[in-house]
């Protein structure tokens, strides 16, 4: 038992911490889990919010800008009307939430960390191994704010390692539940980790999304450029890597040729302005469509010169498609005539998220067609914007526990 207990001491230390040390790490076990949107939190996040919001730096960053949007104290407290339950039961944090953030994500790792916050947890947080701008200002802000809250440093650890299976170990045993963001390959490398028998975990395996854009609506929109900016912050913004950005574009409606031309135009005057172009982004894009076309007859490869946005038209849905697709501005592109011809996309655990231009009721076909994929449907633009229910799981509810009082 000594010898376990001297093991997970040396593995802690082995840690890289941005936010707390081993010695809070090592006691988490024992703090006291709180209720959900503890009054307490809700001001430390508030708190967090204000700093990002006021940060000159921050504000280079959208993504840095829609969380420090999302946690201030007025919307943090909508969520708690929309998730509160009023049952007669009382609900308590799990205890000690272990998370695995993507590594090619920058911002998910902190929504994460402010959903088990805000459902009562002490939280250890693996953050993205490359060094993102993001992740710098956002702990940044974070640690000021604890600087004000002392009580709140006992419930974030921020760390960093090398993959470790010992360290993975160690985590995990401690973990009352364990968030897993990484994707298929991180999922099965994490469960080679044991949980304690009562901890429960959440994955979030490797996921992709499409845009659906009504032709005859999207003219009818008076600021176009608006719309390539929202697009450009649903895929450019993470390279392509978000699990909700799209990896094609569904065009319905009588007018798609003459939208199509201004929808890509607008976008490659967006993406010039923005976007930090390196060759190896539009060799590695060409390979890709290059492939696409061995696989399938009758596809057409689309690029501006520069290869800021490589487009390969498709002349039907294939159920293996995302076999063949890439990021960094690597679009499918399909000409949908009726809406039940994306079953074979949508009719897949792994297919998420639709952004959507159009008229609602043109999905509800597909959607009680008896489809396995798409959990949310939401604006272009709104995409990588984070909810409470997200993948499908209702996360108030999975890092929580509920005490039943019947008396």
């Amino acid at each position: 038992m000594q010898q376990n207990s001297d093991n997970k001491e040396n593995v802690l230390d082995d840690i890289t911490y941005l936010i707390g040390n081993a010695e809070i790490a090592r006691a988490m076990a024992s703090v006291p889990s709180r209720e959900p949107f503890d009054g307490e939190i809700v001001e430390f996040l508030n708190e967090v919010s204000k700093m990002l919001m006021t940060m000159g730096e921050a504000k280079m960053y959208p993504d840095v800008v829609t969380l420090g949007f999302w946690i201030r104290k007025s919307s943090v407290l909508n969520l708690k009307k929309r998730f509160e339950k009023k049952d007669g039961n009382l609900r308590m944090g799990r205890g000690l939430v272990f998370h695995i953030a993507p590594s090619n994500v920058p911002v998910n790792y902190a929504y994460s960390l402010v959903t088990g916050l805000l459902t009562g947890n002490a939280n250890i947080v693996r953050v993205p191994s490359k060094d993102f701008p993001q992740v710098r200002i956002i702990n940044s802000a974070v640690n000021e704010a604890l600087s004000k809250f002392d009580n709140i440093r006992a419930y974030i650890c921020l760390i960093r390692y090398e993959k470790k299976r010992a360290i993975n170990d160690i985590l995990s045993s401690m973990a009352d539940v364990r968030v897993i963001w990484g994707g298929d390959h991180t999922i099965a490398e994490l469960r080679e980790s044991p949980l304690a028998p009562r901890a429960g975990e959440v994955t979030f395996a490797d996921r992709y999304s499409l845009a659906v854009v009504d032709s005859d609506i999207y003219l009818d929109i008076d600021n176009k450029k608006k719309v390539a900016e929202n697009f450009y912050n649903d895929t450019y913004l993470t390279d392509q890597n978000a699990c909700t950005s799209p990896r094609i574009v569904i065009w319905l409606g009588k007018h798609k040729e003459e939208a199509k031309e201004i929808f890509w135009q607008n976008l490659h005057e967006v993406v010039k302005e923005k976007y930090v172009f390196q060759p190896i982004m539009g060799i590695n894009k060409l390979t890709s469509s290059y492939l696409a076309a061995a696989i399938q007859s009758g596809i057409k490869i689309e690029s501006h010169k520069d290869n800021y946005i490589i487009r390969v038209k498709i002349p039907n849905i294939m159920d293996n498609l995302m076999r063949w697709k890439d990021n960094s501005g690597y679009f499918f592109e399909y000409d949908c005539e009726d809406i039940l011809e994306l079953r074979a996309l949508c009719d897949n655990a792994h297919c998420q998220t639709i952004g959507f231009i159009g008229e609602r009721e043109t999905l509800f076909p597909l959607l009680k067609s008896g489809i396995r994929g798409v959990d949310r449907i939401v604006p272009i633009g709104k995409t990588m914007d984070f909810d409470l229910i997200w993948d499908g799981y209702d996360l108030s509810e999975r890092l929580t526990r509920s005490i039943e009082v019947n008396i």
